[in-house]
């Protein structure tokens, strides 16, 4: 049942974002980055493994460092849209930014 709650939780998110989105771009863009993910994340995690201190360091250190790479993903997803290009494509270029990006993100975080 815990799964369920968790899994509606995350769905009604991203379906929120998505109908604001369609009125407020801007303001569906700013929730969807905002910290909200990590927080509920850093909820369940703690709930899951009460007083794991060393968990939840190592949760908001790689979810510090892995901004990074989100930012890369928004960045060539911004270039291409604004050459114009298909959305295939923008998600495809941005997606292999952020792949490449993420595996030197645990490369350095698991040296």
């Amino acid at each position: 049942m815990q799964f369920v709650i968790r899994l509606l939780i995350s769905v009604c998110v991203i379906v929120f974002c998505t109908q604001i989105g369609r009125k407020l771009p801007t303001l569906a863009g700013l929730i969807t980055v905002m910290p909200l993910t990590g927080l509920i994340v850093m909820v369940w995690l703690y709930l899951d493994n009460p007083g794991n201190f060393g968990l939840m360091n190592d949760y908001t250190k790689s979810a510090l460092w892995g901004i990074l790479p989100s930012i890369l993903f928004f960045l060539v997803a911004y270039l291409c849209f604004r050459k114009q290009l298909a959305l295939w494509i923008v998600l495809s270029a941005g997606f292999a930014v952020w792949l490449i990006a993420a595996f030197i993100h645990q490369w350095l975080l698991n040296k």
